[in-house]
């Protein structure tokens, strides 16, 4: 599972960095997004199961 600040990438191909990470699912802000899909506000939830971590933050 994510945590705050990781780099992560959806199963969509969209990756970003984790800004709040709930029971079952992350919000992020979105670095790239292949999908050509609009996000408001360039932020989107993404479930647990729809993720894999790609680069672990730094603290």
């Amino acid at each position: 599972m994510a945590e705050v600040k990781d780099q992560i990438r959806s199963n969509k191909g969209i990756v970003g960095i984790v800004e709040k990470v709930y029971e079952s699912s992350v919000i992020i802000k979105i670095l790239k997004n292949p999908t050509g899909i609009f996000f408001e506000n360039n932020v989107t939830v993404i479930n647990h199961k729809n993720y894999e971590v790609i680069h672990k933050a730094a603290f």
